[in-house]
């Protein structure tokens, strides 16, 4: 291997390996899971934050969705998380027709804009 005769690139360190930040990750109550809508037609966004990521916040915000969006129908593009196909979900959503669900195919994270 040849040595290195210039610095690492910001980053780096300097036996070129990459520098790895501490991650601070924990499902506890002090958590706030944010949701968020938008409309690409004109860049409209919906945002809602929840202390719970389950079906009845979820709901809360499809109708937040809802009131943003008097008219026409609804595309909301999503993964599957177990609160958006839930019972309780399907089961509101029967009464709101304009809203439609397009699930993102499982092992697609690539194409959940979220994930990135």
């Amino acid at each position: 291997m040849i040595p290195r005769t210039f610095p690492p690139a910001p980053g780096w360190s300097p036996d070129g390996r990459r520098i790895k930040a501490e991650l601070d990750y924990s499902r506890g109550p002090e958590k706030t899971w944010v949701y968020g809508g938008l409309r690409v037609r004109d860049g409209q966004q919906v945002t809602m934050t929840a202390t719970s990521r389950n079906s009845v916040f979820y709901q809360q915000f499809l109708q937040k969705l809802e009131e943003a969006n008097p008219a026409g129908d609804i595309y909301v593009i999503t993964d599957n998380l177990s609160s958006h196909n839930s019972l309780s979900t399907r089961t509101w959503l029967e009464d709101r027709p304009r809203i439609k669900h397009v699930f993102i195919p499982v092992g697609a994270c690539w194409l959940n804009l979220q994930e990135a």
